[in-house]
């Protein structure tokens, strides 16, 4: 079965206006019905870096877990992240960014890569010790701008590093928006053969005309996880007047029922989601 994770805390975080916390816990406990694998809920970083997400703890006590199978993810960038998550029972996994470019490793957690290997052992640690599992986002993993080397056998060495310290979730991001339906089948033909026992997923970045092109390498490359946006909410800016955003759910769900896939998402309870994101994303319609 494909798993579908909704990732509502990646197309708030670059939000400037603060969105209450009582519709975001609104918003996150109607797509707590819909069925997801999994929901991007929150983040346990600093709230000079992400001030959106200051309010995570707060969301998490206000959500109904009773009638849910959806488990919840939050991210973290550090130890310190991962102590302040631990406590909560609600969150099931813990993600943190591995760029495998040094330069964006640098410019974004003030540390090399073999300086974040230290990192996430301390974080595994922590999630192993809280019950949790640790999602490992491989940043950058469909290239980079800063002309860092990129190729899959650089995946393949840092996914083997990650493999060895006992991590078997990954999700390959295109941070940039360079993903292409080359470089995605290139790196999931390679990667998911060399790692059998591992759980790859996919957070792409599309404009609104390559979604489909990009969701079939995927899934005619074995992906079986895929993280969305409602209505591809988030993502990056890029050239001109496109926006290059998440992958929109609403596509996935579209692209699974086309190739008779079973994919968890009870139809009602998701346009019921997708009514109230135009409440919570007023202003990125």
């Amino acid at each position: 079965m494909i798993k579908v994770v909704e990732c509502p805390r990646d197309a708030m975080q670059g939000i400037k206006d603060f969105i209450p916390t009582e519709l975001k816990a609104s918003y996150l406990n109607q797509l707590l019905k819909v069925g997801f694998d999994t929901l991007d809920c929150g983040s346990f970083v600093s709230p000079k870096a992400i001030p959106q997400m200051r309010d995570t703890a707060e969301v998490l006590e206000k959500l109904d877990l009773s009638n849910t199978s959806t488990k919840l993810s939050v991210i973290v960038a550090n130890k310190r992240g991962a102590e302040a998550a631990a406590p909560f029972e609600q969150v099931d996994l813990m993600g943190y960014p591995f760029s495998i470019s040094e330069t964006f490793q640098q410019r974004n957690t003030n540390a090399s890569i073999e300086e974040s290997l230290t990192r996430v052992e301390q974080i595994q640690n922590i999630c192993v010790q809280s019950n949790k599992k640790l999602l490992m986002y491989i940043s950058m993993g469909f290239g980079n701008p800063y002309g860092d080397e990129w190729n899959v056998e650089i995946v393949i060495k840092w996914v083997k590093r990650l493999v060895e310290m006992g991590i078997d979730i990954f999700s390959l991001s295109d941070t940039i928006g360079v993903s292409s339906p080359e470089n995605i089948s290139y790196l999931f033909n390679d990667l998911i053969p060399t790692f059998p026992d591992i759980e790859f997923g996919a957070h792409l970045h599309t404009t609104p005309d390559k979604w489909h092109e990009k969701i079939k390498a995927a899934y005619e490359s074995g992906c079986k996880r895929y993280d969305g946006a409602i209505k591809g909410y988030g993502g990056c800016p890029m050239a001109k007047d496109e926006l290059t955003g998440n992958m929109a759910t609403e596509n996935l769900r579209s692209f699974f029922l086309d190739v008779d896939e079973e994919y968890g998402m009870d139809k009602e309870e998701f346009i019921k989601s997708m009514a109230l994101a135009a409440k919570v994303f007023p202003f990125h319609d």
